[in-house]
């Protein structure tokens, strides 16, 4: 590639992506003066499917990859040169010749609850309605309390929040790490604790993919890397992996670095939250990906071949 060309990133348009890929882009001017000027790296909006259908679940429309496939195209079409993802709505498998190259410092992987007022899924009113698309806070929520109505809400931030203040639900939960993000922390009533609400997997990461044999790119993004993070996200993924994880199946992760060690717990559920498996165990950082296969491979089989096909 000519290296006078701009350094074209891939983006959705909704105001939580733009402010990834300008994070990305300011990351990359700090690491590489040369791309500093302003014509030096090009934002380029790409619409996906999942932002056409708002009024369904993802399992409902076709997965999260849905926010992934039109950016992905043109990657690999050579219409960009990196795509900026949130982690979290990145597929287990990519296509052919791509793959996450970069990850960077990982946010706050836990879930805020904006719920006016209420400081706890606990504090609830019963039989609250709380909106959600995410099947794995679908399970969390009703496996704490069962009388709660879930109701399908997505969106954008300020959506889902005005949906709330309005009363069209008593309660809603978004990423904390988005929030943080676009500088909208006000909203939260409360950071649900770990223990409460385990996070999706890779929530809080921002990723970027590229094209392997992408030389310049690649180099460019070395300097990047996060090198916890991403071996945090290669434990959970690689869980998600084992697990023939989707949108469709209620699946919660969180990987922690201590020193040379590596924790990841893990959780699967029905969505209607009546049965679930949980794990938590240990290892060298250095097998990450190792134990997110073990943990994967061990729930899948405490779970049975009828739980998964039950979650669909």
């Amino acid at each position: 590639m000519n290296s006078l060309l701009p350094l074209r990133i891939g983006t959705r348009g909704s105001p939580l992506a733009l402010a990834q890929a300008r994070e990305v882009k300011a990351h990359l001017a700090a690491a590489h003066p040369s791309l500093a000027a302003p014509e030096a790296v090009e934002l380029v909006v790409i619409k996906t499917s999942g932002d056409l259908f708002l009024d369904r679940t993802l399992a409902d429309i076709g997965g999260k990859g849905l926010f992934t496939k039109e950016i992905e195209e043109a990657l690999s079409e050579g219409r960009i040169d990196l795509a900026v993802h949130s982690m979290k709505d990145v597929p287990t498998w990519l296509p052919e010749g791509l793959a996450i190259t970069c990850v960077l410092p990982r946010e706050d992987p836990r879930d805020a609850l904006i719920a006016n007022g209420a400081a706890s899924i606990a504090a609830l009113p019963k039989g609250a309605r709380v909106g959600t698309a995410s099947l794995r806070r679908q399970a969390q929520l009703l496996l704490a309390r069962p009388d709660l109505q879930i109701t399908v809400l997505r969106g954008n931030v300020e959506t889902r929040v005005r949906k709330v203040r309005e009363g069209g639900a008593e309660a809603t939960l978004l990423a904390l790490a988005g929030l943080r993000r676009l500088d909208a922390t006000r909203h939260a009533d409360a950071v649900l604790s770990i223990e409460e609400m385990l996070p999706a997997v890779a929530q809080g990461a921002i990723g970027i993919e590229t094209r392997l044999r992408d030389e310049r790119t690649n180099t460019l993004l070395a300097a990047l890397n996060h090198r916890e993070s991403m071996i945090r996200i290669v434990a959970e993924r690689a869980l998600l992996a084992a697990l023939d994880g989707s949108c469709r199946t209620p699946i919660a992760a969180l990987a922690e670095l201590d020193g040379t060690m590596i924790r990841l717990r893990a959780l699967i559920a029905t969505p209607d939250g009546t049965a679930h498996h949980r794990a938590d165990e240990r290892a060298a950082a250095g097998d990450a990906e190792a134990l997110g296969r073990a943990i994967g491979d061990r729930l899948k089989a405490e779970a049975g071949p009828g739980f998964f096909s039950g979650a669909t």
